[in-house]
């Protein structure tokens, strides 16, 4: 993303904060993982979507005065040592060029800076509280340093700006739009080698390697996330990451999938038989999930509350299976619809969103996943048609709609291989 994509983001937070407030936003730091390994460092979505820095150790403050913004990005500072061994750190007119911040300091100084607006009057702290449960454990610095004001600093008002990100970050500009179209290209690429490679005694974790190879052949190096890729009954675990199991003859295989690019990821979800035609059961109960995706992406548009879509993929989808003879009843659908239908994706593949956001009308500039899932344990028939919905002006679109998604497209895509 260039520069003005970050800094109109902060610009539209200010507008929001209170007078004589300061924002902090924390890239974070990679935990330890074992003995003297950290995990590799993943920068908060939230701070790299308002400066386009994925550093460790930075901070982001901004001063909200009577009518100005004052901007400061803490980082850390050089070390030829350190750096020798883990590589580089960005210099404050390579951080300029990515986040617009003109004011850059070494991150040692960051308290003292704290101290001094609190010492010179300040009254409220911003910060991005995402904590969901009561048992979840905060290991964000926001907590860390929410703790540490009410210590040392009780007079000072902590604010969770967490619900204005999340109303911000729901709604997609032109930039993040055509990120996500490039993405989508990625990612039906490394789905469509999956089943050029797929023959009968295959392993998953081939299945995985050649999706992989794809993505790194396009400049992607790790996916949006986590790949579920899985034959047979391990479709029947909606988060697979085994990846030990064996495709056979007869199996369908899941994939759960995306790429990322330039900070925005989609979610892409194909079963397609391991052979290359699809049985009897498995063509009947694709096209119950086909004719319900298809339906929704020919009545979503601005208007519908965010609660329709779940509502209405697992309404005209049990029509699908009551017509098919596989539901009698809509109190027995979940027995083969196990999961909701719509999650928004963005700079996180289950992106942020308001409390009660099922309440919020659909807009303009929304991406959110159209997830029509089947899973049949009796004829050993487990599957997701999963595509990424933008809502327009006057109706949707299926940004991933360039990965073969009908039984006639998966067939005579896979004939060719």
């Amino acid at each position: 993303m260039e520069k003005a994509f970050h800094q109109q983001n902060r610009q539209e937070l200010y507008s929001l904060l209170p007078q004589n407030s300061l924002l902090l936003l924390f890239s974070g730091h990679a935990p330890r993982k074992t003995g003297d390994e950290d995990y590799p460092f993943f920068a908060d979505r939230s701070f790299a979507y308002y400066t386009g820095v994925e550093q460790a150790d930075s901070v982001l403050t901004a001063v909200k005065g009577s009518g100005s913004v004052s901007e400061t990005l803490f980082m850390l500072p050089p070390d030829a040592l350190l750096e020798r061994w883990n590589g580089r750190r960005l210099r404050p007119e390579e951080a300029e060029a990515r986040s617009a911040v003109a004011d850059f300091r070494h991150n040692t100084g960051f308290v003292p800076y704290l101290e001094g607006l609190i010492a010179d009057g300040l009254t409220t702290v911003c910060l991005d509280f995402d904590r969901r449960r009561i048992d979840e454990q905060p290991v964000r610095q926001a907590y860390r340093l929410a703790a540490w004001l009410r210590k040392n600093y009780p007079f000072v008002r902590l604010e969770n700006v967490h619900g204005l990100i999340a109303n911000q970050r729901t709604i997609k500009k032109p930039c993040e739009l055509d990120a996500m179209r490039y993405a989508e290209t990625i990612t039906a690429e490394g789905i469509k080698a999956m089943m050029r490679a797929a023959h009968d005694g295959i392993y998953e974790y081939q299945l995985k390697a050649e999706f992989d190879y794809a993505l790194a052949q396009r400049g992607v190096l790790a996916p949006g996330f986590p790949s579920i890729i899985s034959a047979g009954a391990n479709n029947f675990c909606i988060h697979y990451y085994g990846y030990q199991g064996q495709a056979h003859d007869g199996d369908m295989v899941l994939n759960d999938v995306g790429a990322c690019w330039d900070g925005e990821i989609n979610d892409v979800s194909r079963g397609w038989p391991l052979n290359g035609r699809f049985s009897e059961r498995q063509k009947l109960l694709y096209t119950c999930a086909y004719n319900t995706s298809q339906h929704m992406f020919q009545t979503l548009k601005p208007g519908l509350p965010m609660s329709h879509v779940d509502q209405e993929i697992r309404r005209f989808n049990f029509e699908q299976l009551h017509d098919a003879d596989v539901c009698g009843r809509f109190e027995d659908v979940g027995t083969y619809i196990w999961h909701g239908g719509a999650h928004h994706v963005g700079y996180d593949v289950h992106d942020l969103v308001e409390v009660d956001h099922g309440r919020r009308l659909l807009e303009p500039g929304m991406v959110f996943c159209v997830d029509v899932g089947i899973y049949h344990e009796e004829w050993g028939v487990g599957f997701r048609l999963e595509d990424n919905c933008l809502i327009t002006e006057d109706g949707c679109e299926c940004l991933s709609a360039v990965t073969p998604r009908s039984i006639e497209d998966i067939e005579d895509y896979m004939s060719k291989k």
